[in-house]
């Protein structure tokens, strides 16, 4: 998706502010981005993956960001502009644009604010949002349609909530924080005590914490912990579609993708990758830097910072490969064993005769 400058920029200003190195026309300008293998003149693109890097040598953009890595096997029309990394390379303008857009600032007159909240400077308070009573928002807070914002909430500087989020009492953002549209943060805990046939509810009277530069993404459910705090450290990336349940503890600059499911009380560490569609069972521990593949099924406690498991139940990653090996030859290995227990009967048939 294209996205507009309102000025021209030259591959000279642009490689200064990126403090990166020139081949070509230093003087070429653009206004705008494009995909590599969509490019046009005037436009900048970039180049991360090795499987894109057909289109550099075809691209009409006029600029291409390339990792110092790279080298060319043919001629380039394009500029490149060389950088450490030019993925991150591409965030950094992709964060200069945004940051160049008109901020939205006041709070819409269809929108209901308790007199006893508290709200700070440079506010944006979109139509049809309710903020409850004694809520605090912070100064640069950026609040769209339909969100809901229950008593004693906090909301810290500089964080966006997009349209449909629901933030229920007591719970606490930080700042720099995007929560994105139809998340739920503090709804009740899945807490029921069986007796005889029937569950009876177990309130759920704890709050949910997120602490600063998280990123949350649409329709995610946190829920509120039962007693305490469920709690979302600082520089947590969650993908969409995500459920993280009452009392878990998810550690600084953890990400984690679409669809994964955690049960109750998992305290998961630092710095983890964990891939789409992974369940965790309740009350574990997961190490630092652990990884975990796709559809994997944790079902114990990960002790060893930085291993990679994979599978349903997840082992170390080289063993589930392994599995994985065996798994395949499964039809083969059973048609050598139908056959053999068919020599095995005749050979018994022909001892019992004799």
């Amino acid at each position: 998706m294209q996205k507009k400058i309102n000025m021209k920029f030259s591959a000279q200003q642009i490689a200064d502010y990126l403090e990166g190195t020139i081949e070509g026309n230093a003087q070429v300008e653009v206004d705008n981005f494009s995909k590599i293998e969509e490019g046009k003149p005037g436009t900048l693109s970039f180049l991360a993956n090795i499987k894109y890097t057909k289109y550099i040598y075809e691209t009409a953009s006029s600029i291409v960001l390339v990792s110092n890595t790279f080298v060319a096997e043919e001629t380039i029309k394009a500029t490149l502009i060389r950088v450490e990394d030019a993925y991150i390379a591409m965030a950094k303008l992709m964060q200069l644009y945004e940051m160049s857009k008109p901020q939205k600032v006041g709070i819409s007159p269809l929108a209901f604010v308790s007199d006893k909240a508290q709200i700070g400077e440079n506010v944006y308070i979109a139509a049809f949002v309710a903020i409850d009573e004694n809520a605090k928002i912070a100064n640069n807070v950026k609040i769209y349609p339909h969100v809901y914002i229950g008593e004693n909430t906090e909301i810290g500087e500089n964080t966006k909530l997009f349209s449909g989020v629901q933030i229920y009492n007591n719970c606490k953002i930080g700042k720099d924080c995007i929560l994105h549209s139809g998340t739920v943060v503090g709804s009740d805990g899945f807490g029921f005590a069986p007796s005889n046939a029937e569950y009876t509810k177990v309130p759920q009277i704890g709050n949910v914490v997120i602490e600063d530069n998280v990123e949350i993404g649409a329709n995610c459910t946190i829920d509120r912990a039962m007693m305490g705090s469920t709690i979302i450290r600082q520089g947590v990336k969650l993908d969409n579609q995500i459920q993280v349940a009452h009392n878990v503890e998810i550690g600084e600059n953890t990400v984690i993708a679409a669809l994964t499911g955690i049960s109750g009380s998992v305290k998961i560490g630092k710095k983890c990758m964990i891939a789409g569609q992974v369940g965790f069972a309740g009350h574990l521990s997961i190490a630092d830097e652990v990884i975990i593949g796709a559809k994997s099924g944790i079902l114990s406690s990960v002790t060893q910072k930085g291993i990679m498991i994979q599978g349903a139940p997840a082992q170390e990653v080289r063993n589930e490969f392994r599995s994985m090996a065996v798994y395949r030859k499964l039809p083969d290995l059973n048609r050598r064993v139908n056959e053999l227990e068919r020599e095995l009967k005749k050979l018994t048939d022909i001892l019992k005769q004799k």
